[in-house]
């Protein structure tokens, strides 16, 4: 292969390699997807715009790697704590734990359209061939994406005075600092945490602010790798290190405090368990 060609496939690696890691949510898939790109371009007859062309078969590789997915039951693997594959913990940050999440439930070409579309500002005509669909149908397929990705807000949630608590109480979590978790948690406060969440011999609940401060300080590692997102239409806790969901946190907010929160780490509670991502800044 020309050495040209291969300068100019490598200058498009990058993009290809963010485009397969939205895709697949995985970046040793992604850089399969990649490399699997390069091997057919290899083989190929005379290309006229290489960077569509990669888009569309790496596109195409993702859509048969995420068919091929449906075909098995989807297993949430356990939380491993903060060990794990530096690329995917790089990834979840990257892209967004909740994001990489509600992609996991978008049907393949519902997840491709969106990615193409909406991360990549592909347009409908050019993604429409992709998917063997009409542009108008590859639009459909987007916008339902796009409806599972944004949630629906609970009526009177008050999202924004809502999220500063959440995000404030993570914040202090993250840090195992115990006075500011004091501050913020209601006297009363009450915690209720699946035994999937708990280690051994742990108390389910806990009540007051001093042992649920204490309680949360403990889980410092695992709220580093929390993320704040739409849980069941309120302002809540996702934990997704390698964006397989593992658990979420619900949490109630009284008078600027929180009055309450639950752990939900059971995977058939999980599963019932409606996720989106927030908007950048408050409403």
């Amino acid at each position: 292969m020309p050495e040209t060609l291969a300068a100019r496939f490598e200058a498009e690696r990058s993009r290809l390699r963010a485009l397969a890691r939205r895709m697949l949510g995985s970046a040793a898939e992604a850089e399969d997807a990649v490399q699997e790109s390069w091997l057919r371009l290899a083989s190929a007859s005379e290309v006229d715009n290489l960077a569509a062309w990669l888009t569309t078969v790496v596109s195409r590789i993702c859509l048969d790697l995420l068919r091929a997915r449906r075909e098995t039951p989807f297993e949430r693997l356990p939380d491993r704590g903060v060990a794990g594959p530096e690329e995917d913990l790089a990834l979840a940050d990257e892209v967004g734990r909740a994001l990489l999440v509600v992609l996991a439930t978008l049907a393949p070409a519902e997840r491709v359209a969106f990615v193409l579309h909406d991360l990549f500002s592909v347009p409908f005509d050019a993604v429409g061939p992709i998917l063997d669909r009409s542009p108008a149908t590859a639009k459909k397929l987007a916008s339902r994406a796009r409806l599972r990705v944004r949630g629906t807000p609970a009526a009177g949630s008050g999202l924004g005075e809502h999220r500063k608590v959440v995000e404030a109480f993570l914040a202090a979590a993250r840090g195992g600092d115990l006075a500011a978790l004091l501050e913020l948690l209601a006297p009363d406060v009450v915690r209720h945490a699946d035994a999937a969440a708990l280690p051994p011999g742990a108390a389910a609940v806990l009540r007051g602010a001093d042992a649920v401060a204490r309680g949360t300080t403990a889980f410092a590692d695992r709220a580093r790798l929390a993320e704040p997102a739409l849980v069941d239409g309120t302002v809540g806790l996702v934990l997704a290190p390698y964006g397989r969901l593992t658990g979420v946190l619900k949490v109630s907010v009284t008078a600027g405090q929180v009055a309450a929160y639950e752990v939900i780490a059971d995977p058939e509670r999980l599963a019932k368990v409606a996720v989106a991502v927030l908007p950048l800044s408050h409403p």
